[in-house]
């Protein structure tokens, strides 16, 4: 990868335009392009030459990791240091292709040395079919030639002539104008002389046109990490590397047409074909059994289970139906690999999620244990998700325990051969503000060069960025966006070059890696009909060709996912157990019975629970008051950018609670449509509901309005019109009017390109309802497990922590006799896990887990020291554990114990090493019980704690945060008042622009003033820090001169400033810094003064206030100042509240930064 610049389309494009009638790709050791190149050719109307410049052993067994020289050494001798040569080889035809697919693959399995390399054996067995080149000048032939040894290239040329037959060896002659391959052509035309060999005339290819040659300059210093500046970079020694003319190549070999001929003879030669096959996997079946039998029987097994033997007649009518669809297709297959995994995984106890996509309208994958959703129930679509005038494969996506999807990959390779599954390599491609970057750091130029116009490029549109030949294409859609960037690149020098560099890197391959969740499946050996490899770090065997290539050949394409919230989940159950010893059964539980579940998703306090911790999605909900599960599938579906551009989600909550009219689309259809859209208050939310209002208006079939839902989601104005015309004629024939037909087609439009897959929000609202249930009855448990999960993030336990604090949770320090791993539930409280103290291994905790269970609790510190084994007696992990606090329970302070702790570790230690030899049993026994070994024990002095500063840091540097206490406790609505949104909230927050202007408060805990190098000019480093996290902040310039000299670490401060996006993470540059005095203590019990101005208040506005006051009772007053042109008017309410940071951010979130009155 990246050593080639060559797009696939541009390069068709171009050979098309040059009349060639076939062009070929010889990728270096692979075939990741084959089927792309293949497909574009095909499409062009030119012929694809299939091939490989392979890596070949130099003349040892590619098993051999050994490397050789035939000479002396250097850049005539083999390539690699020793390790490879080359060979180009083409297939000339289908069964010649599969041998270079099965060549190339082990090659990659067995033969990886630096690069993937086949050797004489595998040429020999995989012979056929393929024509083969003496290769390039790092080929065998040519190396011995400059090496002066000619009979050996004599020898192996022959040999090579015999392996694939005297018709298919060719004598490759390249001319590039460099010096290495000109030194080796006399004898290489004589060598061809005297074998016989014809000769072909080629050219080395790694752009498409000759301009192209400065981006392949570039792409190789991106590959190499160097500038174009650097005299030693890796670099080509010509620029004669693209695409030449018929003509060019007959003038460059002018002396040898017949070279040029045999180019074409191969081009003749050459005829391969991709054909898609029938590749599922075969599920094993009992004797006298068929997949579509076997199917049938256990779906009425499955539905049996599900139903307790009393099905539903409609139930039973749905599943009936499906599985005579599902056979008409000859997907049973499919069902019963699918179910036959997750069966073994529940079996093992790895936590299967509930579903996902568009499989839970199968009441079939519900039967079968592959969902956990009644669709009939949940009114949710077979047809969406397996259209039967529609055929194309079904597609289900497995979630489990991210610990454990390893262990089902595993399951279904063992099952169906280690031969016949593999992961789904994909390709990193070079996106627009990458290349931006890269080319201004290949051009040398400072960093700042490539973030500012990566800064001024618009922002993502869908989670889409703009390509760069957008932002210049009068014709793009996205053009006018793009105004500032122009400016950049038509007003400064610096940036047009880079610009120009970027056009030439953006979209280009940057590296291969393998697909997070993909596997794919065959009934036949992967081999025989993809080329595969291997991953050296772990041995994983991946596809060569990625996702689109694999399905379209016919191979089974899942997705098993790993889930992080089911891990949470899984752990939250075990904590119950553990804690309560009560056992909760996740999937018994009725979606709309439990009030404390609903409670909280009304108050919002879904900090953690899954798909609903957003700020913004936590003030939705407490507008919208859910009471019933589809209230949590439709905030799912509704909480994404198209139906928010239309303000469906608060119009669904308004009309949920009688603060907005319900309206119907038109008369005419209120009636026929209401039990569609009532349950949404009139609103289409759902894609379903597309269908099933073409269904019932028009009389499509359910399968006819899926295929109208994607013409319209796609918009192409061909299609949308051939669908308009069956749906008018459907709607007339039921005696609708022309303005009802247009009043519902004009509603289904939009909405259908916006409207959410019901089934997927519906499934994952199943993981939503549950994760809110635990921490609704749960609280300690689940918020355990959820500090568990993100022990990785420092900013994610801050966060997760914070919330502990508001939620009254006690999170006590690690401790020795208490402690395992992971976070726990003790009671009420969350303890503190060991594995999360600097310094402390995995290792440390069992060592100290094990002394405990075997030996007893720990009576004192030298009691602990006597019984853990050596591993976890080292200075450094000992005096972790008590900046930690791990041994607070045992009776001494943290001083006494980091006092003494290297003497008794030093003490300890040489008594553990007499145990080894065994001099402690002999000496032992002269005293009685442990009386002896009281000599090694160490004398604790009493020393008063650290000052809570001081304690408190050390704790921070044990565990990345503040836990028994923190220095900000007590200020939490003094931060509030001054500060916007805390810096958690910042850091998440996804609606915050570059350069936007924000508030916030909090602790600075570094201070740094610094000098520049460049222009020796001060300024200051911060670090501020709240609750939920840290932020660094940064002031130049004036700002540092009037505001940064006099800050201290330690004070609490407000800061106003220029959020800077840098590295996908946030800093700020201030514009100001300050002080907030006093203690907190006075303004905790002042009165809450908001302002609005009069002329804006409304009924609406202070139906929105009492709500969230309400929200938030407690003792202190509510004053509302007026403002208006005449003066201010001061109010006091009724209510009175407590005043907290969750308060003031939803009012700020409700009515704007400006409501608080500082």
């Amino acid at each position: 990868m990246l050593d080639g610049a060559a797009r696939v389309k541009p390069l068709i494009a171009e050979a098309v335009n040059q009349a060639m009638p076939a062009i070929g790709i010889t990728d270096h050791g692979n075939n990741f392009g084959a089927y792309d190149f293949y497909k574009t050719a095909k499409g062009a109307g030119i012929k694809p030459i299939i091939g490989i410049e392979a890596y070949l052993a130099p003349g040892t067994k590619r098993q051999e990791r050994t490397k050789v020289r035939w000479g002396s050494g250097g850049e005539d001798d083999v390539s690699g240091g020793g390790a490879f040569t080359h060979m180009t080889m083409f297939a000339e035809n289908t069964p010649g292709m599969f041998n270079l697919f099965r060549m190339s693959s082990k090659a990659w399995l067995d033969g990886f040395y630096f690069k993937p390399r086949m050797d004489r054996d595998l040429l020999s067995q995989y012979s056929s079919g393929i024509i083969a080149t003496t290769g390039c000048a790092s080929g065998e032939i040519q190396t011995r030639l400059r090496l002066g040894q000619y009979e050996e290239a004599r020898k192996a040329a022959a040999d090579y002539r015999d392996i694939f037959g005297k018709d298919n060896f060719f004598c490759e002659i390249m001319d590039h104008g460099i010096e290495i391959e000109r030194r080796s052509m006399d004898d290489l035309l004589r060598l061809a002389k005297d074998l016989g060999l014809p000769l072909l005339a080629t050219n080395d290819l790694h752009y498409t046109h000759a301009a192209d040659a400065a981006a392949h300059e570039a792409l190789l210093c991106v590959q190499s990490g160097s500038t174009l500046l650097d005299p030693n970079r890796f670099r080509f020694d010509a620029q004669e590397f693209y695409l030449k003319t018929p003509a060019q190549m007959r003038e460059l070999f002018a002396d040898h047409p017949e070279a040029c001929d045999n180019t074409l003879l191969i081009a003749e030669r050459c005829e391969v074909e991709f054909a898609e096959r029938e590749l599922m996997p075969r599920f094993p079946v009992p004797e006298g059994e068929t997949e579509a039998s076997w199917f049938e029987k256990e779906v009425a097994a499955g539905m049996n289970r599900r139903y307790k033997g009393q099905i539903p007649e409609r139930q039973a009518q749905q599943a009936e139906y499906e599985v005579e669809i599902i056979k008409q297709m000859g997907f049973p297959g499919y069902f019963l690999v699918v179910a036959d995994f997750i069966s073994w995984a529940r079996a093992q106890g790895i936590r299967v999620g509930p579903g996902r996509g568009s499989a839970a309208g199968s009441i079939v994958a519900y039967a079968l244990g592959i969902t956990e959703l009644d669709p009939v129930v949940h009114g949710l679509i077979f047809e969406r998700f397996l259209n039967p005038e529609r055929v194309s494969m079904p597609d289900i996506d497995v979630d489990f325990d991210d610990r454990r999807r390893g262990e089902v990959i595993r399951y279904v390779t063992e099952k169906y051969g280690d031969d016949r599954v593999a992961q789904i390599v994909t390709f990193g491609t070079i996106k627009a503000k990458q290349a931006l970057k890269d080319s201004a750091r290949v051009l040398g130029m400072p960093y700042s060069v490539g973030e500012k116009l990566t800064k001024a490029m618009p922002p993502m549109v869908l989670g889409r960025d703009v390509n760069l030949s957008d932002l210049i294409d009068k014709t793009s859609e996205r053009y006018k966006e793009g105004a500032d960037f122009r400016d950049l690149i038509e007003n400064d020098d610096d940036s047009k070059k880079v610009f120009e560099m970027a056009q030439g890197l953006e979209s280009l391959k940057r590296q291969w890696g393998v697909h997070a969740a993909g596997v794919i499946m065959s009934a036949e050996p992967l081999m025989d009909v993809i080329p595969i490899m291997k991953r050296e770090d772990d041995g994983a065997v991946i596809t060569q060709f990625d996702q689109p290539p694999c399905e379209a050949l016919g191979l089974l394409k899942m997705d098993f996912l790993g889930l992080r919230n089911l891990t949470v989940l899984e752990d939250a159950l075990a904590n119950i157990k553990s804690n309560r010893n009560k056992v909760v059964v996740l999937e018994d539980l009725d979606l709309n019975s439990d009030q404390a579940t609903f409670d909280l998703l009304s108050r919002g306090d879904t900090l953690g629970v899954f798909q609903l911790d957003g700020n913004a999605m936590r003030s939705l909900l407490r507008l919208l008051k859910p009471t019933l599960f589809e209230h949590i599938s439709a905030v799912i579906a509704l909480y994404r950018p198209g139906p928010m551009g239309m303000e469906s989600h608060t119009n669904y909550a308004k009309r949920k609670n009688g603060l907005q009219a319900v309206e119907s689309v038109h008369p005419e259809l209120k009636e026929s449509l209401a039990e569609i859209l009532d349950p949404t208050y009139g609103l289409i939310v759902y894609q379903e509901q597309v269908m099933a209002a073409a269904q019932k208006a028009a009389g499509f079939t359910l399968g006819k309005a899926d295929v109208l839902r994607r013409a319209m989601g796609k918009k192409k104005k061909e299609e949308l019109d051939k669908q308009y015309e069956g749906f008018y004629a459907g709607m007339k024939a039921n005696n609708y009017s022309d303005e009802a037909v247009e009043a519902l087609w004009n509603t289904l439009l939009p909405f259908a390109d916006y409207a959410f897959n019901r089934a997927h929000s519906a499934a994952y609202g199943v993981l939503s309802y549950w994760t809110a249930y635990l921490k609704a009855n749960y609280p300690a448990e689940y918020m355990a497990a959820l500090l568990t999960s993100v022990g990785d993030s420092k900013d994610k336990l801050a966060l997760y922590l914070s919330e502990c604090r508001r939620m009254n949770i006690k999170v006590l320090a690690p401790d020795v006799n208490e402690s395992s791993a992971a976070f726990t539930a003790v009671g009420d409280d969350i303890r503190f896990g060991l594995g999360a103290v600097r310094n402390v291994g995995l290792n440390v905790v069992e060592g100290i887990r094990s002394s405990r269970e075997e030996k007893g609790r720990f009576t004192s510190f030298n009691d602990f020291l006597r019984k853990v084994p050596s591993t976890v007696c080292s200075k450094r992990v000992i005096e972790s554990l008590i900046k930690a606090g791990a041994f607070d329970s045992l009776g001494h302070t943290r001083r006494s114990l980091l006092e003494i702790h290297e003497e008794a570790v030093d003490s300890q230690s040489s008594l553990k090493k007499n145990e080894a030899v065994g001099q402690v049993d002999l000496f032992g026994a002269l005293f009685d019980g442990d009386s002896g070994l009281d000599d090694f024990a160490v004398k604790i002095p009493e020393r008063p704690e650290w000052p809570k500063k001081e304690k408190l840091a050390y704790e921070r540097d044990m565990l990345g945060l503040y836990v028994s206490d923190h220095p900000l406790a007590g200020r939490e609505a003094q931060l509030a008042r001054y500060s916007e949104m805390t810096i958690g909230q910042l850091a998440e927050a996804e609606n915050i622009k570059d350069g936007e202007t924000v508030t916030i408060a909090g602790l600075l805990t570094s201070v740094q003033h610094k000098v520049a190098r460049a222009s020796g000019n001060p300024y200051g480093a911060l670090t501020l820090e709240d609750f939920d996290g840290e932020m660094n902040v940064m002031l130049m310039g004036k700002t540092y001169a009037e505001f940064g000299r006099n800050l201290q670490p330690d004070q609490l401060v407000v800061v106003r400033g220029r959020v800077s996006n840098r590295d996908d993470s946030k800093n700020i540059n201030a514009y100001s810094i300050e002080t907030i005095e006093g203690t907190g203590d006075e303004v905790d019990n002042s009165a809450l003064v908001l302002q609005f101005k009069e002329t804006a208040v409304t009924a609406e506005t202070l139906e929105e206030l009492s709500r969230i006051l309400d929200v938030y009772e407690g003792h202190q007053e509510v004053h509302i100042r007026m403002v208006n042109d005449d003066g201010d008017r001061l109010f006091s309410l009724r209510q009175k509240v407590k005043l907290t940071g969750d308060l003031v951010a939803e009012l700020k979130i409700a009515f704007g930064t400006s409501v608080i009155a500082r």
